[in-house]
């Protein structure tokens, strides 16, 4: 038996040491994989992921961040196509800027038995600027087929020696090799944050380095001889420590329904500067807390100086107030004034790129110049107004303190010890109604004094659907009705979105389809633009196939089309938050006339299902008479953000509520 374990470690040891990292030695082994043996459902696997983050001395520029990338990926099918795009963020700001250097990449194929390389050329890059403090690198590698293997690697160079980027080691794909190391000289001092579920422990060791440094010195013997230069080298000698990850079948990090953002619960490491302590020189902190980072932000000339600037909107103000003076018809008249002078250019930020003033001019802005420009409007009237940093759901929490933590600024407004919550770049939204991006967890509400206190950036309010659905039925089984929807808060303004995003009559295809191929008559939408009232939706409808007819009896759900048919929650354990972006209710109001010579056989019984704690509940109440079936349905989902303690309940709760919604009616003809 000893001898059998030890023949077993050797043939593992030999496949391990058999396998080469080094770019460009892909294997026919690669090539030929068809899937992979530990996830079958990986469109892609990383064969290998290498990055190396460590800092160089340059004596005209001092320390410079340094990261080495190396990456090869196992295409499986077309689902995979997606890895074979790489997309790189580059951060500049006053006349710095971080550099890709170094590029190669190559896409493997087998053909005839041979491996065919084929190199990426200068038409597969592209660059793109993002903002005014980002560009982006990225590269298609060209001929990728199912079964390639992609192959790239670079150099990212960065005089922003605060900023490491994270190290992640948990992808949306299976990992079979990775290698992350940082190198930082002992006059740094990083704080590290880990997050996720995976187990990431790295090797640690301290190693001796030195900086050389040449100094230049010029001599004249004698009065108009020539100049003499020497070169002199001398050195510093220092310590820097080395952490090293090594990881092997790293699973993927699987996509689940109502996850904010997957990167929140992503095994990673963040490590962030605290300070630098250099020889000769005074100790420099860096963010910290909460404090300094609100601090650095609000100091910021593209941030806390544009808060003071008002001349530019003052006439405009003038002419909107008038004869007003209730508060709150102020705050909504100059919400209302931003959304209309100032389009939104899609860009975020904490931070302007051309200012306020520039912004209301131009009648374009990115984020931070819309809101802050709002936050001096309402400042301007006496109104205690002030931004709330917020970290949009793609950003993801920020869990430790840290200025790339929050990339968006919005507006609070303190009324009557209540905070009102503005986002004027959401043409639809309106006061506490914020779009669905800025709905994560908290806020951060910078004040006049530069302190800051948390906001709970979730709205109060429920948002409300009401649906009134009139049925007739036919001998055919045919349905024929009218439909009728009512609603508010962030179910009217998602549909805002959608309705007026696009031509009516795409919407109404759109419609028919969800619904199972129904015609829609006499479509009507009230409402869409009137922010102040509820959207209502309403139609005429025919729909075949609905209702169930063997013989003498038919059978139908009485939700019909409006039944929810497939349980979202299929895991059986789960490790995240449910998070469904705010608290809802839909209720159904739902009269279907029962055809002549039927008589009703059967009904569903009324039920009332309840999650625990009050998190929601599920109503289902149905009537009958001689000609008329009644149904009232309420599903209501009370928290936003539900525990995964509670998802196994949360699972069977969905499970009995969409089977009680597929309960039968059963009519009998006389």
């Amino acid at each position: 038996m000893k001898k059998l374990l030890l023949i077993c470690l050797f043939l593992n040891m030999q496949v391990i040491m058999a396998q080469d990292y080094d770019f460009g030695k892909v294997s026919k082994e690669e090539l030929l994989e068809k899937y992979n043996k530990s996830d079958t459902s990986a469109v892609a696997t990383y064969l290998y992921k290498y990055r190396k983050s460590y800092f160089n001395y340059n004596q005209n520029e001092g320390f410079q961040l340094v990261t080495e990338v190396h990456e090869r990926v196992k295409v499986y099918n077309k689902d995979g196509f997606d890895y074979a795009t790489k997309k790189i963020n580059l951060f500049q700001d006053g006349g710095d800027n971080e550099k890709l250097t170094e590029l190669k990449a190559f896409t493997y194929n087998l053909v005839d038995d041979k491996i065919e390389e084929s190199k990426l050329k200068d038409d597969g890059e592209f660059d793109l600027e993002l903002s005014k403090f980002y560009k982006q690198k990225s590269f298609t590698l060209p001929n990728v087929k199912e079964g390639s293997v992609i192959e790239y690697k670079y150099k990212v160079l960065s005089p922003f020696i605060s900023v490491v980027d994270e190290f992640k080691f948990q992808h949306d794909v299976p990992v079979k090799k990775l290698l992350a190391i940082f190198e930082v000289p002992e006059y740094f001092d990083f704080r590290v944050n880990t997050k996720g579920f995976l187990s990431v422990i790295p090797v640690i060791e301290t190693k001796n380095d030195k900086i050389t440094i040449q100094s230049k010195t010029r001599s004249q013997s004698v009065k108009y001889s020539p100049i003499n230069t020497s070169f002199e080298l001398s050195t510093i000698d220092f310590k820097k420590k080395i952490s090293v990850y090594d990881l092997v079948d790293i699973p993927a990090l699987k996509l689940e329904p109502f996850v904010n953002n997957m990167d929140n619960y992503r095994s990673s490491v963040k490590y962030e500067l605290s300070y630098t302590d250099f020889p000769n020189s005074p100790i420099k902190y860096y963010s910290t807390t909460w404090e300094d980072v609100v601090n650095t932000i609000y100091k910021s000339a593209n941030f806390g100086s544009e808060l003071n600037k008002t001349g530019y909107f003052e006439k405009d103000m003038e002419a909107i107030l008038l004869n007003i003076t209730d508060p709150l018809e102020k705050i909504y008249k100059i919400f209302e004034l931003v959304k209309s002078k100032v389009k939104w250019n899609g860009y975020y930020g904490k931070y302007t790129d051309d200012g306020v003033r520039q912004a209301y001019k131009e009648h374009n802005g990115n984020v931070a110049e819309i809101n802050l420009m709002l936050t001096a409007m309402l400042r301007s009237i006496g109104l205690n107004a002030n931004p709330v940093l917020v970290s949009t759901r793609d950003n993801g929490i920020p869990i430790f303190p840290t200025r790339e933590g929050y990339n968006y600024v919005i507006t609070g407004v303190e009324v009557d010890d209540e905070i009102m919550l503005l986002d004027a770049t959401s043409i639809y939204g309106t006061v506490n109604v914020l779009p669905l991006r800025v709905l994560n967890w908290e806020g951060r509400m910078i004040k006049k004094d530069g302190s800051s206190v948390m906001v709970n950036l979730y709205p109060k309010v429920t948002a409300l659907e009401t649906v009134y659905l009139n049925v007739k039925l036919g001998d055919n089984g045919n349905l024929a009705g009218e439909f009728r929807s009512i609603k508010t808060g962030h179910d009217a303004m998602n549909y805002r979105i959608e309705y007026n995003g696009g031509k009516e009559d795409e919407f109404i295809e759109t419609s028919e389809n969800k619904f199972g191929g129904m015609e829609i008559l006499d479509f009507k939408v009230s409402n869409n633009t009137d922010l102040t009232q509820s959207v209502i939706e309403s139609y005429k409808f025919k729909k075949d196939n609905e209702v169930e007819v063997i013989g003498d009896r038919m059978y139908f759900s009485p939700l019909f089309f409006l039944r929810t048919k497939e349980n979202p929650f299929k895991l059986e354990k789960r490790e995240f938050p449910v998070d469904f972006g705010y608290a809802s209710e839909n209720k159904f109001r739902i009269g279907i006339i029962v055809p002549e010579g039927y008589v009703i056989e059967t009904l569903p019984e009324s039920a009332l299902l309840m999650l625990p704690d009050e998190l929601g509940s599920f109503a289902y109440n149905i009537t009958a008479l001689s000609d008329r079936i009644q149904l009232i349905v309420s599903i209501k989902i009370e928290q936003p953000i539900i525990s995964p303690l509670y998802y196994e309940t949360l699972r069977e709760y969905f499970k009995l509520m969409i089977g009680k919604m597929d309960e039968k009616v059963v009519l009998t003809k006389i």
